[in-house]
């Protein structure tokens, strides 16, 4: 057995309510709830800063910094917007291939190590097992989103003097809750495919395939005959539009914020698509041997 393994069990001994604590009720049953996902997303966050995956996405971020300093050898504002465009496509690439990656390796790698096991048999079921995945994951990288937005604000209010504070809150926030859906899809991925590999490669396919071309489904629909057409249109309304999440060009382009209601309308519609792709994964793993 790993040492990391080992740490892991070691983890989830002293951080989960035991059986018979004394806790009773629905409030004791959810206050031991969260504690039981708490300790499974810290094991997950604790799990990332051991893996190269993390510093990957600070190291890409002080290039990035770096290349956003090199703007002050030039006078063309169209240069700064360019680099600007140029930062932020990085990080949504960097920030889709942790999240994916990460989320992809979770429960296949505890059945693997057979950590899974000494899990399941203390007082947590596999719903909170699932949710625990998922938090640990979308946390771990909205603290690397976080810490990527604060220094493109502050590099960026150097070079041209503006602090848009709101616009760049709304964009963490937003590509925040995306990764959201991203990371609860993967985990529903890891329990059909058989190897997180495979799940990577048709989650990666799918999200991309709808950033670049779901919001023109309709369109292709109208020139499609049926049966093609009627599904194609259901494809549209089904798939999360995950496009509507990229607001670059608030930050690009100095634009001002977006109206607060529509902000909060997009985190809900977020929040519904990644709460669906987690119950899915829960009714799966509840079925699901673990042997």
């Amino acid at each position: 057995m790993s040492a990391f393994t080992a740490k892991t069990i070691i983890d989830f001994r002293k951080d989960i309510a035991p059986i018979g604590s004394g806790l009773s009720g629905h409030a004791n049953a959810l206050s031991s709830a969260f504690k039981n996902i708490s300790a499974i997303g810290g094991v997950v966050i604790k799990e990332l800063l051991r893996r190269k995956d993390f510093y990957v996405l600070f190291v890409l971020t002080a290039l990035i910094t770096v290349a956003m300093g090199s703007v002050n050898f030039f006078n063309e504002a169209k240069i700064v917007r360019y680099v600007k465009e140029l930062c932020l496509l990085l990080i949504w690439i960097s920030s889709l291939v942790i999240s994916v990656t990460t989320a992809a390796r979770q429960i296949p790698f505890e059945r693997e190590n057979r950590t899974l096991f000494p899990l399941l048999a203390k007082p947590v079921t596999r719903a909170q097992v699932v949710l625990g995945k998922f938090w640990g994951c979308w946390l771990a990288t909205g603290l690397t989103l976080a810490v990527f937005y604060i220094f493109f604000l502050i590099l960026g209010a150097t070079r041209d003097g503006q602090w848009p504070i709101g616009p760049t809150f709304q964009a963490l926030t937003l590509h925040w809750a995306m990764l959201g859906v991203v990371i609860a899809m993967t985990v529903l991925g890891s329990l059909i495919f058989a190897a997180p590999s495979s799940n990577n490669t048709i989650t990666f396919v799918a999200v991309v395939g709808i950033l670049l071309l779901g919001r023109h489904l309709n369109k292709v629909a109208l020139q499609l005959d049926e049966p093609l057409q009627t599904l194609v249109y259901a494809l549209y309304y089904i798939i999360p539009h995950l496009e509507l999440y990229d607001v670059r060009d608030l930050l690009v382009h100095s634009w001002g914020a977006i109206p607060w209601l529509i902000w909060l309308a997009a985190l809900a519609y977020a929040i519904v698509y990644a709460g669906l792709f987690l119950l899915g994964a829960c009714a799966m793993f509840k079925r699901k041997s673990v042997n």
